[in-house]
């Protein structure tokens, strides 16, 4: 296993047909004692809203929940949404968990909704929201962010009246910030401003090398990196068989597919409701075409191709996004085969 990269491990705390919002966290806290056992770097949460089969609508909550399950993974966020925050509670959360796990905490920060148009309305028009021109100012507040985090705070002027801001009044540390993105944009965002940068390659699938590229060649060293510092997601599916992990697949793959189409959307279907599902041609060839960016097959299949993807990217870190499905029958707190991916990738 010494040509496999550092594993990492995303998660969107899915939610089967079988399960609750309860039932579907109980089950990512056990995913994330199974990765801090079996030595994965960094496990992260996602941000996604008003979304039948995803429960990961507040990260912070979801990490410091996590953080307080385990003892030596790095806990974060893949990422933030942060045109749906004003920057001062973000830093304010986020300084509160690296004072609660110290030098565990990354903060991952993204620029997408992560959501509906409507829902997305709600995020930024609410009390106290963001606004419309959230996207726009989003340079702004990933620097607001860095700043407010600092122990020393940052010096804000208000109507003539100036004074410090800080997100916590004592920090000992602050976290390890991240830029995320599926575009051109963020790479160069993060590249100009000297921080480590993640393609979600899970989501996208196109314009990965280009971008990290991008971010490599236009990367200014900062205060917080010398050097271009960056990894990619990856979905990822491992059993005992192939056969096995193309089946636990199949429940994921139909809910991209009802994603990428514009379907009505659902909780995740169990494995057998899943094959009972009937897919027009173009459907099909589209799912084919999702599946070939995964990572699905047996343990040796697996880390094969998960160490191709980090040669090809030049990468020394990869994060799985175990995407395993669940048979009818299974308990509803657990998700044992998305547990058996990470096991099987590490051999333990």
């Amino acid at each position: 296993m010494s040509d496999l990269p550092a594993l990492s491990v995303l998660d969107l705390v899915p939610v089967r047909s079988d399960q609750t919002s309860a039932d579907a966290v109980a089950a990512s806290l056990r995913l994330a004692q199974t990765a801090d056992r079996a030595g994965y770097r960094r496990f992260w949460v996602a941000e996604h809203h008003n979304m039948p089969a995803v429960a990961a609508t507040n990260p912070p909550v979801m990490i410091g929940l996590i953080g307080s399950r385990t003892e030596r993974i790095r806990v974060g966020s893949g990422g933030v949404m942060l045109p749906n925050h004003a920057p001062l509670v973000v830093a304010e959360q986020f300084a509160l968990l690296e004072a609660a796990f110290p030098g565990r905490v990354d903060l991952g920060i993204g620029r997408a909704p992560g959501t509906d148009p409507i829902t997305s309305y709600a995020l930024r028009h609410g009390a106290g929201g963001v606004g419309d021109d959230a996207v726009s100012q989003f340079p702004a507040y990933v620097d607001n962010v860095a700043s407010m985090m600092a122990p020393k705070g940052v010096a804000v002027s208000v109507a003539g009246r100036s004074q410090a801001l800080r997100a916590t009044p004592a920090a000992a540390g602050v976290p390890d910030l991240w830029l995320l993105g599926s575009s051109d944009y963020s790479a160069q965002l993060a590249a100009s401003r000297g921080l480590p940068y993640v393609f979600a390659h899970h989501f996208s699938g196109s314009g990965t090398a280009e971008a990290l590229e991008l971010y490599r060649s236009g990367f200014q060293p900062s205060a917080v990196l010398e050097a271009p510092r960056t990894f990619l997601t990856v979905n990822a599916v491992v059993a005992d068989t192939s056969e096995e992990a193309w089946r636990l697949a199949l429940p994921n793959q139909l809910m991209m597919l009802a994603l990428r189409t514009g379907q009505p959307l659902s909780a995740q279907l169990l494995v057998e409701e899943a094959e009972k599902v009937e897919l027009t041609d173009p459907q099909r060839d589209l799912v084919e075409k999702m599946a070939g960016r995964w990572v699905i097959g047996d343990a040796a299949q697996a880390r094969a191709r998960i160490s191709e993807l980090a040669e090809e990217y030049g990468v020394d870190e990869v994060m799985v996004h175990p995407v395993a499905g669940a048979h009818v029958g299974t308990e509803p707190g657990v998700a044992p085969a998305r547990e058996t991916t990470l096991r099987l990738l590490l051999d333990r």
